[in-house]
């Protein structure tokens, strides 16, 4: 059966936090499974531009550590095939997807234009309460953000105690220098859009390339105020 956090009540997140706040990469995810458990730590990850690196990380930390994987409908073609090639080439074993409520979908998005007149609706939908969903058996995971990414994330702790959970951001002080080092020391594949302009890769109709001289995630709702998808507020 799988456990609730709830059943770690013996577990102080703070203390953890506290050992772990100085490590990143794989000593920050090898760290963390041995101070929360086995199978306790999980990795979210959207298979878009910079994936590679932190799931690679990952692979070298633990190959069968969960990876969660948000399934919204919405994804590029090109994603999917991607996320199967780069799971396989990195011999990741515990690849999950977490998809919305098909009965929430069919209440709230029965024409599937909810992100074009509502986008903060549709990501609660398709990725905010999927995530939550998925996330009730792990004590922490661990996302690819960075800091260099935007402004909005550049004061990016490694780690951040979020309510009954660690959330832990290995590569975070990365910068594209270090992220491309290490696609091509590991010989990485690359997401097949980046060629395109695409430099951060969300769902399909709220993702547009952008130039090299533009803000990482400057195609993500374009246009819009918005600039986070709600998962990691």
């Amino acid at each position: 059966m799988q456990r609730d956090v709830d059943d770690d009540a013996l577990i102080d997140l703070d203390q953890v936090a506290a050992s772990l706040g100085r490590l990143q990469g794989v000593s920050l995810l090898r760290a963390a499974e041995a101070a929360l458990g086995a199978g306790r730590v999980a990795v979210l990850s959207s298979f878009g531009a910079d994936s590679a690196v932190l799931l690679a990380l990952a692979a070298e930390a633990n190959p069968a550590m969960p990876v969660v994987f948000l399934e919204t409908g919405r994804h590029f073609e090109e994603t999917l095939a991607y996320r199967t090639e780069l799971a396989a080439h990195l011999g990741l074993r515990a690849v999950r997807e977490a998809l919305p409520s098909q009965g929430a979908v069919d209440r709230e998005d029965p024409v599937g234009t909810l992100w074009h007149f509502d986008p903060d609706s549709c990501c609660r939908l398709r990725k905010v309460e999927p995530m939550d969903a998925a996330l009730v058996p792990f004590a922490a995971w661990a996302t690819g953000r960075k800091r260099h990414q935007a402004a909005t994330r550049a004061g990016l702790p490694t780690v951040e105690r979020v309510g009954r959970r660690l959330r832990l951001n290995p590569i975070a002080d990365w910068d594209e220098g270090r992220i491309e080092a290490e696609m091509l020391r590991r010989g990485l594949p690359r997401h097949p859009l980046v060629a395109r302009g695409y430099r951060s890769i969300g769902c399909e109709p709220c993702t547009e390339p952008v130039g090299a001289d533009a803000d990482a995630r400057a195609g993500r709702w374009a246009g819009r105020l918005k600039t986070e998808c709600g998962i990691h507020l």
